[in-house]
């Protein structure tokens, strides 16, 4: 695996912690003020800058660190989570995202915005409140005077391979800190595995972290360290034994090693706790984990005089390091015996957690899309064999036969299982909406709440792709015209915090993804009268309140007074209706004046496969999709009626539906078909309103693999897609709203907007 890949593994990461780090901050949004929620919250932030470091991404390093040091004063209570301070952390979750986003596709952020929100967070650790912005904030105490730095001369090795270990001094342990003067003091062994450093973690900067906690003393073994010809670069050597004096808890040193708490062995124990013999001797040394100097070994003492260090302090350090490296080797393989105890209970411990819970994989999307593909083309030469032997077997019994049948049920398991595993919540697409209504609302000046329901609701992946252009589009109209202003919701008698419920759940066989907003609904007379002003309806049209409603989906049709960065230019909502169509999906609104409106979306739960009715028109075989059709009759003369020229209408149970000749609004036939000798099939359309579909002949269900006609040939007016049916034909798939709105007298081509215009 090269560099690249591993990149690209951090960003997808990223992309969970970020979706996490929201998905916390919305929960404290609520008042939720669980630990653990505000631990997940830290943790995503910390997991973010720690990859970015090992990559070199500084910008977005050092945005994370002040994000995690506010976050940090929230964890230990130093700062209340209110509704202010959150308002900023969800900002800053959102230019953190855009830091990850550049880092990832070479794009720019802007500077201003998160240098501003940089001065806000530093306001807020030290005291300050949101609204400091930097200028106002407490400017932090001036740090003291770095304590005296020992340099440690480590004995050369006992074979004279020349190998200098190379001494380093470690800058700064706690200098943000104050060192905790009363508390326990703990025994720390930690021992880091290859793997620690292979997932991009460092000892130091976990080392670094732990002196935070309070007053340390910390010791460096390196017998397992060889001569420099028999050294592996990506191997652990170096082991730590490390004294800590704290006011904390044994669980708030195990925390700092939390992301390597896998691959490391780590022992931590209260200091009366761990036996006598086991300790190596220790002098409390403050280290410097910012310099790697090669040229430390040869300071002379004049120089450590000039930098503050004295010849005691030299000369303790090195008595130390010597009486360190002269301890018994039996205590060393006493010691060395009881950490792989240590390490082989935490290797069984690890893989219980794992069988307990389930296990994930990370696979390229174009993968899953090819075998998708092939158990299509399976599918496809399932139906054409079994076709074949039908046809040659007429009594239907034959051993072949009965093996085709476990055949054709085995192929829809593997089918449905290749499907599932493309199958996703539409979580990611739910929070994503989260930022752009806060956005919006700090836009406009509103104060709007989103609530989401369905979150885990799955989807085919191609699905959730394509609905978040127009989920955009519908949530800032929402935003924009849908909820007043908090003052007219106030003189309406309205909370002046409106409400956008965004909800997803299954329904025969499709998803249906509903957007609700309590703010003022759709004013009928001001869309009728803009649709007049604009030339797209006449003015003496007699429309229903569905049809003024679905006006807002026409083309440059906008009721905004001005063009704003928001709203004004008339393209949105049309964007809106042809992107659903496009997925072979419906959209319709129900709205009440003064209570709000609901957008309802019907959606294909995959773009792959179809349940469909199989028909024939003209000697043409179609493919009707199932959830289209309300039901199938056969229609008798007198229930038909003629209604001008050329319409006809059909009795249906008291009522009357208009009868659609598919073959003639397709122009496979000059005439229209005798409805008598054919078969009716009563669809809904995308307005609500049914229509019965006129066809020759029903042939039987069954489910079709979908191909795309547009990529393999070009678009056919009424037409949504093809298949290749049993016996090698190609059928195509009918377009059932294009079909109805042609049959309106509307154009049934790819830009048209099907919005009624009576």
């Amino acid at each position: 695996m090269d560099m690249n890949e591993i990149k690209e593994i951090f960003f997808q990461e990223c992309e969970e912690q970020l979706a996490e780090l929201e998905s916390g901050l919305l929960k404290l949004n609520d008042g939720d003020r669980d630990p653990e929620t505000v631990n997940a919250v830290f943790r995503a932030v910390h997991s973010i800058k720690g990859g970015a470091g090992a990559f070199g991404l500084d910008d977005l390093v050092s945005f994370a660190h002040v994000f995690e040091t506010t976050l940090d004063c929230v964890r230990s209570n130093k700062l209340e989570p209110t509704q202010d301070v959150l308002k900023v952390m969800l900002k800053s979750a959102d230019v953190l995202a855009d830091l990850v986003s550049a880092s990832r596709d070479g794009g720019g952020v802007d500077e201003s915005r998160s240098r501003s929100l940089v001065k806000e967070l530093e306001a807020l650790a030290h005291g300050g409140s949101p609204s400091s912005s930097g200028h106002d904030a407490p400017k932090p105490a001036a740090k003291a005077a770095p304590a005296p730095v020992a340099k440690v001369d480590l004995p050369k090795p006992s074979d004279d391979s020349g190998f200098q270990p190379v001494p380093f001094s470690f800058d700064g342990f706690g200098e943000d800190d104050e060192p905790a003067i009363e508390g326990s003091v703990y025994e720390v062994s930690f021992k880091p595995r290859r793997e620690l450093y292979s997932k991009g973690n460092e000892a130091a900067l976990l080392l670094r972290d732990l002196s935070r906690l309070g007053e340390m003393s910390i010791n460096c073994d390196t017998d397992d360290l060889p001569t420099l010809d028999k050294m592996d670069p990506e191997a652990s050597y170096f082991s730590w034994k490390i004294s800590i004096r704290t006011t904390r808890s044994e669980d708030d040193i195990r925390a700092v090693f939390e992301f390597a708490e896998w691959d490391c062995d780590l022992e931590v124990k209260l200091a009366e706790e761990a036996s006598s013999n086991e300790e190596l001797p220790m002098v409390p040394v403050p280290f410097d984990l910012s310099i790697l100097d090669d040229s430390a070994g040869g300071e002379d003492e004049e120089k450590a005089a000039e930098r503050g260090v004295s010849e005691e302090a030299v000369a303790a350090a090195v008595s130390a390091a010597e009486t360190a490296s002269n301890v018994s080797r039996t205590a060393r393989a006493a010691e060395r015996k009881e950490s792989a105890a240590a390490a082989a209970a935490a290797q069984n411990n690890a893989a219980a957690a794992a069988a307990g819970a389930g296990q994930t994989i990370r696979v390229d999307l174009d993968r899953v899309d090819r075998l998708i593909n092939l158990v299509g083309e399976l599918v496809i030469n399932q139906a054409m064999l079994s076709q074949s032997v039908v046809e040659n077997d007429a009594t239907g019994t034959s051993a072949v036969n009965m093996g085709l049948e476990e055949l054709q049920q085995l192929t829809r398991e593997i089918q449905d299982s290749v499907m599932a595993i493309r199958a996703q919540p539409v979580k990611p697409v739910f929070q994503r909406m989260s930022r752009i209504v806060r956005e919006v609302a700090d836009m406009v000046g509103k104060s709007i709440r989103l609530v989401t329901e369905g979150e885990n609701t799955e989807v085919d992946k191609t699905v959730i792709d394509k609905i978040a252009e127009p989920l955009t589009h519908m949530i800032r109209n929402a935003v924009d015209h849908g909820i007043e202003s908090p003052e007219k919701r106030e003189a309406a008698g309205k909370d002046p915090e409106g409400t956008i419920k965004l909800t997803a759940k299954h329904r025969s066989g499709r998803i249906l993804i509903e957007l609700a907003d309590d703010g003022a609904g759709i004013n009928r007379e001001r869309v009728r009268q803009k649709a007049i002003d604009n030339d797209i309806i006449a003015a003496d049209a007699n429309l229903s309140d569905d049809e003024i409603d679905n006006l807002i989906f026409m083309a440059g049709f906008s009721t905004a007074d001005k063009i704003s960065d928001i709203s004004g230019r008339g393209v949105g909502m049309d964007v809106v209706k042809r992107s659903i169509q496009a997925l072979g999906g419906r959209i319709s609104i129900s709205s009440r004046p003064g209570y709000g409106s609901t957008f309802t979306m019907s959606l294909p739960l995959t773009l792959a496969v179809l349940d469909g009715m199989v028909v024939t028109v003209a000697g043409q075989t179609l493919v009707v999709p199932l959830t289209a059709i309300v039901e199938t009759l056969q229609p008798e003369a007198a229930a038909i009626h003629s209604f001008g020229a050329n319409q006809r209408l059909i009795s249906i149970r008291n009522s009357f539906c208009p009868l659609v000749d598919v073959g003639r609004v397709l122009n496979y036939r000059a005439t229209q078909a005798n409805p008598v000798e054919g078969v009716a099939l009563l669809v809904e359309s995308e307005g609500g309103g049914q229509r019965a579909l006129m066809v020759d002949a029903i042939q039987g269900q069954r489910q079709v693999v979908i191909k795309s006609l547009e990529a393999n040939y070009t678009h056919v007016p009424g037409i949504a897609a093809a298949t290749i049916l049993g016996d090698g034909r190609v059928a195509l798939i009918l377009d059932v709203d294009a079909v109805v709105a042609a049959s309106r007298g509307q154009s049934m081509k790819p830009e048209m907007s099907l919005a009624a215009t009576g």
